[in-house]
């Protein structure tokens, strides 16, 4: 299921950025799913910043260093209203028959 329908990730700023002097090379960045992350001398590095999935932040919950940060979420959202996203992920999820379009009104 594409977080974007339609719109390119290219597109979108949404990948971590790593502050090497807080790091404490804990690992946890290294389980992202998307490997985004590779292990260098000097610790992690983003090196797939595009295969970070938007919205996602578990890589910086989970820092232990706190040396992770994403973009400000509130950007991510005015993108997803400007660009009517969030329309189209409902239009493809009721689609794909993983949710239901209710009537209006109806919840």
């Amino acid at each position: 299921m594409a977080w974007l329908v339609g719109y390119p990730r290219e597109k979108v700023e949404w990948y971590p950025t790593i502050d090497l002097s807080k790091c404490v090379k804990c690992g946890m960045c290294m389980n992202c799913g998307k490997k985004v992350f590779e292990w260098t001398k000097e610790g992690p590095k983003v090196v797939r910043p595009y295969q970070c999935v938007v919205g996602c932040a578990t890589c910086a919950n989970l820092c232990a260093g706190n040396a992770i940060s994403f973009p400000d979420i509130q950007e991510l959202r005015e993108l997803y209203k400007k660009q009517g996203i969030w329309a189209k992920v409902k239009k493809q999820l009721i689609e794909e028959g993983k949710i239901k379009n209710s009537p209006e009104g109806e919840k």
